[in-house]
């Protein structure tokens, strides 16, 4: 079976689908990714063809920026988000996509919530969707300008948006926002930590060693957009001044000397899959990326989330909800405040035994084999 899996070209859009990408791989289907050159080096480096198109996404936040007057990255209005992932995108990207999309015939098309441009070419091609999310699903509020606007540009090319056959649903139930009703077609998958790959989440490689007798480990991450050092520093100055150890991830651009902090007293990694950065980790700080956030769960670990953008104050509050963890309201994500919250999850076990809770409910759920398996028993062709 051919199967082409479509991204918003960000590590936190396309890393979620990795698992079932390898799944499939696995079965010996055939596999590519449609998504922006850059991410090729990423991609390859996990064994993918990659058909690039459009432009990166600073390229796309400078345009949705320029329509909008507002930076869709710290002003994630329901209009910003909307004109930035069906608008600017889609103007930028699909022409390319769909000479490569023509080209390589998929037969299934995999994609995300955020991404029209796979869906595009599925009505282009006339072949099923199935859509990956990566959290809890967006609220409506957001949702419906996001179609609106994509109508639009599927109409401006004589094309109908087609409805994903599935929605592959990697939130456990403890994180789903309150009176959500699943859409047709649902099928629970298990997220996984980036770079795990067949271990039970809920059971990390390694598991703490003698926590009680040493201080505590925490890992601060932001991400691959959102860890600036001007943002980073002073958050890393208020724990650095708490009996923490501190293991910093850099992003992608940034260097250890970037960040004006005791290096003595914090430790900088650079891009690392979330699956090793858990193995012995008693805290994870950070934005609540949903990724990260699903991740640093199936692992177990309680969190604490100072959202800075994006979907993060969603995930920040179904983490409080599910008892996992902190997440800092807006105005309250100070360096101090986020220093404080980090020695209250610590202090309190209540909030490792939700976290726990919360992995044995991502464990339960199918495995990227069971849900590769299933689309490809409804929508592989007939020999």
């Amino acid at each position: 079976m051919r199967i082409l899996f479509s991204s918003t070209p960000a590590h936190g859009h396309l890393l979620p689908q990795l698992p079932l990408a390898r799944a499939f791989r696995e079965r010996g289907d055939d596999v590519v990714f449609l998504t922006a050159g850059e991410l090729t080096p990423l991609l390859a480096r996990e064994g993918f063809e990659v058909l690039p198109a459009g432009p990166a996404i600073d390229v796309l936040m400078a345009e949705a920026a320029r329509r909008t007057g507002a930076d869709p990255k710290g002003e994630p209005t329901p209009d910003v988000v909307a004109e930035f992932f069906a608008g600017a995108r889609v103007d930028l990207t699909a022409d390319e996509a769909l000479v490569a999309a023509r080209d390589w015939r998929p037969e299934l098309i995999v994609s995300e919530p955020c991404d029209f441009v796979g869906p595009l070419a599925a009505a282009d091609l006339e072949v099923p969707v199935a859509t990956v999310a990566f959290g809890p699903a967006l609220p409506p509020e957001f949702i419906e300008p996001m179609d609106a606007v994509a109508a639009v540009r599927y109409a401006e090319r004589g094309l109908t948006p087609r409805p994903a056959a599935h929605y592959l649903d990697t939130c456990p139930p403890a994180m789903q926002q309150d009176g959500w009703q699943p859409p047709s077609g649902r099928l629970p998958l298990r997220p996984e930590p980036h770079g795990q790959r067949g271990q039970r989440p809920s059971e990390p490689a390694v598991a703490p060693v003698d926590a009680d007798r040493r201080p505590p480990r925490v890992l601060v991450t932001f991400g691959t957009v959102f860890s600036a050092p001007e943002v980073l520093s002073p958050i890393l100055r208020e724990l650095s001044q708490t009996d923490m150890e501190l293991r910093v991830t850099l992003g992608l651009s940034a260097s250890a000397e970037d960040f004006d902090v005791d290096h003595d007293r914090v430790t900088f990694v650079g891009f690392t899959p979330l699956s090793e950065l858990l193995r012995d980790t008693d805290l994870v700080v950070t934005h609540g990326g949903a990724g990260t956030t699903l991740g640093t769960l199936a692992a177990g670990v309680p969190m604490v989330i100072a959202p800075q953008g994006a979907d993060q104050f969603i995930q920040a509050d179904r983490v409080a909800a599910a008892g996992a963890g902190l997440g800092l309201p807006p105005g309250t994500a100070t360096p101090e405040g986020v220093a404080k919250a980090a020695s209250a999850v610590l202090a309190d076990q209540g909030f490792r035994a939700a976290a726990r809770m919360v992995a044995d409910q991502i464990a339960a759920m199918p495995a990227p084999s069971e849900v590769a398996a299933t689309l490809a028993a409804e929508h592989a062709p007939a020999a």
